[in-house]
């Protein structure tokens, strides 16, 4: 591979997540938990804003949701462990806010960690998939012109519109 090859990070822009790969087709990581639930990359960002940001309501912002939808999962994460991955407070003065537990963080790592691993696994197969899609990325816009162009010409058994 060249020095000037393009490169793509694993993961998020958090300082320290990720290795730096070559750019190739994405692997996305979603772990089912039994019969409790499931994990992915959205679950685990949102459990990484509340870790930076100390609010399931500023966290869910950023990740353009409802307060109501972000509390939703979390509550739901909470409920797929025998600890809670995230811990609230109530408001007052100085208002409320959550932290995440030491399973909380443990989760994100752990995740983190098994995503890292599956890309690294599969980098050759993930190269060998985005080699074949990047000839076809072509074809793939070109036949889509040509099926729009034939939509626009008509059945010589279908009537014309009458324009008024």
């Amino acid at each position: 591979m060249t020095s000037g090859a393009l490169t793509t990070r694993v993961g998020h822009d958090a300082a320290g997540v990720g290795d730096t790969l070559p750019a190739v087709a994405k692997l996305t990581i979603r772990i089912d938990l039994s019969d409790h639930g499931a994990i992915g990359p959205g679950k685990i960002r949102l459990l990484e804003l509340v870790g930076e940001s100390g609010s399931i309501s500023a966290a869910g912002r950023a990740m353009n949701m409802s307060y109501r939808r972000a509390w939703m999962l979390i509550d739901g994460l909470n409920r797929c462990f025998r600890r809670p991955v995230v811990e609230t407070q109530l408001g007052g003065t100085r208002g409320g806010g959550a932290v995440l537990t030491d399973l909380g963080h443990d989760l994100i790592a752990r995740y983190r960690t098994i995503e890292r691993a599956a890309t690294r696994a599969g980098a050759s197969d993930l190269a060998a998939l985005d080699a074949a899609q990047s000839s076809a990325r072509g074809a793939a816009r070109g036949g889509r012109r040509l099926a729009r162009a034939a939509a626009r010409r008509r059945s010589p058994s279908m009537p014309r519109r009458a324009r008024g």
